[in-house]
């Protein structure tokens, strides 16, 4: 995810509903309720265990786009990781008609986000099971734990879009809403005529019904539920093709300002470069979707296809949009393809896809020009000591600018430096096609860090993750106090730091 700054020369699922949830003993001794929780060290909250949903068949129809209800039957096809007499999914609102497991009516209670589902039998540790839940109702503007921002399925004026990162998807379809519970997804929604859909993967079906349209989206590979996406406006879709002969479709609004497209034209060369860098494109499609909402000042990486705000570019500055095009892109390989076990390490993910947009630099203006960047974002990090170091986030400010973006993505700087281009490309190579559409974490990093370089780090990584001071850069001359010192207008009791589209004063 990346969010505008407001100054341009900054970085960047028929059944009654009953009361009681069943004797959990009735069937097996052994039988147990899956956890409400999947144990995320930030948000223990989201997600649940138990089980693991392998696909999900998400069939929506918005009979009123403007005020967005809609009516949903979402099936999950799981496997239980444990002998389970009930489990829970996520889900925000809504009203729930009928759940149904492996075709058998269940009983069901809400609690919170919580949809706590019990089946009329356990079901067996390994077995295979699916779930049917019947839903209505208009999505709730729910406020994310995380950041100060709504996030969820949200309307605008001309349509609706989904932003989820990091626990909005509850808010549109029931879910096992945490990264480490991966699945693939197929999108069948039904809009009235003129409006479009837009979605995850691959476009297999279009279904005229008269007066409104099905669209049919197949998302073959593992996605991470906060990526799932659903724009609905109308579009004009621009296509064309990548490296490798990979297919790239993007929507823009209709009648939306030509500038806008222009961020986008090198979107074949920034694959290619990212193709180098990073391994292979870990997915059959991509491309963007651009939605006429200035309420959405950013971007976010939504698997296959990022979404961006109209709102998240300047037209007059082209080659910023074209940086947020690049960040968007480089989180395919990493927070989509590879994604966090925890969301404490988001930035891993926001620290690549940084410095993504430095070798974007690097490749397209030279080396000077990308250690300029650096040298400003050092800058602006070294005003500001009292954000949070990335390796400790607040749970109420992931995306802070300089702790999850800035100071990772001078980290990773800062590693090439310490043990040269072929082991840190080997690094960024390795990391994204060993975990490839899996998980994992900060420790898999280090080791494989060390594992290229044959060099123990944890003082390196110690510092710049836990310090409150950023490390310098020795390598660039770059420490704090001549960074502070170069940038004397940059002051703690008045400069402002960026955090999802608002300027704010540090923590």
């Amino acid at each position: 995810m990346r969010f505008k700054p407001l100054l341009a020369s900054l970085p960047l699922v028929l059944a009654l509903s009953v009361a009681g949830c069943g004797d959990d003993s009735r069937d097996d001794d052994q039988a147990r309720p899956g956890a409400a929780g999947a144990g995320d060290s930030l948000y223990p909250g989201l997600g649940n265990g138990g089980y693991q949903v392998e696909h999900y068949t998400l069939d929506i129809a918005v009979a009123d786009v403007e005020r967005g209800e809609l009516t949903g039957l979402a099936t999950l096809e799981a496997v239980a990781t444990q002998r389970l007499s009930r489990f829970n999914l996520d889900l925000i609102g809504m009203t729930v008609d009928a759940v149904r497991v492996d075709g058998q009516l269940a009983s069901f209670s809400r609690d919170g986000r919580e949809l706590i589902v019990t089946p009329a039998a356990a079901l067996a540790e390994g077995a295979p099971f699916t779930v049917e839940v019947s839903y209505r109702g208009t999505p709730e503007r729910y406020m994310s734990l995380a950041l100060p921002e709504p996030v969820g399925w949200t309307l605008h004026a001309g349509g609706s879009y989904v932003l989820s990162q990091p626990d909005g998807a509850a808010t549109f379809y029931p879910v096992n809403d945490h990264p480490r519970d991966k699945a693939s997804y197929t999108f069948r929604v039904t809009v009235p005529k003129p409006y479009q859909v837009a979605a995850n993967g691959v476009l297999s079906e279009t279904a005229d019904n008269g007066d409104s349209t099905t669209y049919v989206f197949e998302a073959r590979d593992q996605m991470a539920s906060y990526l799932a996406t659903i724009a609905i406006e109308r579009f004009e879709v621009v296509t064309e093709t990548g490296p490798n002969e990979l297919p790239l479709r993007s929507y823009f609004p209709e009648g939306i300002d030509p500038g806008y497209r222009v961020p986008f034209a090198n979107q074949a060369k920034i694959i290619e470069l990212l193709n180098d860098r990073f391994g292979p494109f870990p997915f059959e499609i991509y491309g963007s979707v651009m939605v006429s909402s200035s309420d959405l000042p950013g971007a976010l990486e939504t698997q296959t296809l990022s979404l961006f705000g109209n709102d998240s570019f300047y037209l007059e500055l082209p080659s910023y949009g074209e940086l947020v095009v690049v960040h968007e892109t480089a989180h395919q390989w990493y927070g989509d393809s590879v994604a966090v076990t925890d969301w404490r390490d988001v930035w891993i993910n926001e620290g690549f896809a940084t410095y993504a947009e430095w070798l974007w630099l690097e490749e397209t203006q030279g080396v000077a020009a990308r250690d300029e960047q650096i040298a400003e974002t050092y800058a602006f990090v070294a005003a500001f000591p009292t954000a949070a170091p990335p390796g400790r986030p607040a749970s109420d400010d992931l995306f802070n600018y300089i702790s999850t973006y800035a100071r990772p993505g001078l980290m990773l700087h800062a590693l090439r430096l310490e043990i040269g281009d072929d082991a840190f490309f080997a690094l960024s190579r390795t990391y994204a096609t060993r975990y490839a559409h899996g998980n994992a974490s900060r420790d898999h990093l280090f080791a494989l860090v060390e594992e290229v370089s044959a060099r123990k780090l944890d003082a390196f990584f110690d510092a710049w993750l836990y310090d409150q001071i950023v490390p310098p850069i020795p390598q660039m001359n770059l420490s704090a106090a001549t960074a502070k010192a170069s940038r004397p207008l940059l002051r703690d009791d008045d400069a402002r730091i960026h955090r999802h589209g608002r300027w704010t004063t540090p923590r």
